[in-house]
């Protein structure tokens, strides 16, 4: 039996904006349902937000996500996680990059690394930290 691991991101409102980010850079499927949607409205100004998201990409690539309700405490945090990308050449991380940094802090810039061809970290717009490397044999 395989068991697999998705990350599931929590936002305050701006979940879909972020997943059609996250489409927009790997590519892949959309799906979101409101909160409106599953009939599970109890803020009328939230009933549009997601209440479950995800991008799904035949390339490996698969994030959930959901607007966290405002009667519920919700604090992002600092550095409470980071999404790491791992890709098999210099080429597809490079892309991935240069997608993901638009609008985007530079933590770390895009170079190669002792344990990696290349690595980088940064955070999006949504303040979601991205750590990309390259894999090698170590």
């Amino acid at each position: 039996m395989a068991v697999k691991s998705v990350t599931h991101l929590n936002f305050r409102g701006d979940a879909r904006a972020a997943l059609e980010f996250y489409q927009s850079v790997f590519g892949g499927h959309l799906a979101v349902v409101t909160y409106k949607d599953a009939g599970n409205v109890r803020d009328a100004a939230g009933a549009d937000q997601v209440m479950w998201g995800q991008v799904l990409a035949d390339n490996g690539f698969h994030v959930m996500a959901y607007d966290v309700p405002s009667g519920l405490p919700w604090n992002q945090g600092e550095n409470a996680f980071f999404l790491s990308v791992r890709g098999e050449t210099t080429q597809e991380i490079t892309a991935y990059w240069e997608r993901l940094s638009a609008g985007a802090t530079v933590l770390q810039p895009l170079a190669p690394a002792q344990w990696a061809p290349l690595y980088g970290m940064l955070r999006d717009g949504f303040g979601v930290v991205w750590v990309l490397d390259v894999v090698s044999e170590y």
